[in-house]
């Protein structure tokens, strides 16, 4: 038997291409994001010998740990060297910019369908790109940001 339409959409996964970054609510041409995870850190209590021969091991979670993102994006004259610079200068003059990151994964129609918020992120690494003479790849730079949490919200 056939599916219909709405039983492709429902039943087949969002393809990885389609997806929109804002940074404080300004959409950014990202070409890949990486490292969004929420993970916990695990804690190791050792109880002594009391159901039988020597000490129980049990493991509990602990404390989430830190959150760091890379986003990588072409390098476009005069427009996205400023935008990345500008950022992550103001670690180095020592006013830190934390700022809300949503990576939106979008369906066929350009509609978000998840988001990743990426809460009170800064920046701690920018990567220019890699120069090579016999190459003619896409100048590609890059930037290791720092967060506070990730959440996750279907639209």
């Amino acid at each position: 038997m056939a599916m219909t339409k709405d039983q492709i959409k429902a039943a087949y996964p969002l393809p990885v291409y389609n997806f929109r970054v804002e940074i404080n609510g300004e959409a950014i041409g990202f070409s890949e994001v990486s490292g969004l995870n929420i993970a916990y850190d695990t804690i190791t209590h050792i109880e002594s010998g009391t159901r039988g021969p020597g000490p129980r091991i049990m493991y509990m979670p602990g404390k989430p740990k830190i959150t760091t993102l890379t986003l990588k994006k072409g390098v476009v004259a005069g427009v996205s060297i400023k935008v990345l610079y500008d950022w992550i200068n103001t670690v180095a003059l020592n006013r830190v910019e934390k700022r809300d990151i949503m990576i939106r994964l979008c369906d066929e129609n350009g509609v978000a369908v998840i988001t990743w918020k990426v809460l009170n992120a800064f920046p701690t690494q920018l990567d220019a790109p890699s120069f090579s003479a016999s190459a003619n790849d896409v100048a590609i730079e890059s930037m290791q940001l720092t967060a506070d949490a990730v959440l996750i919200e279907e639209s």
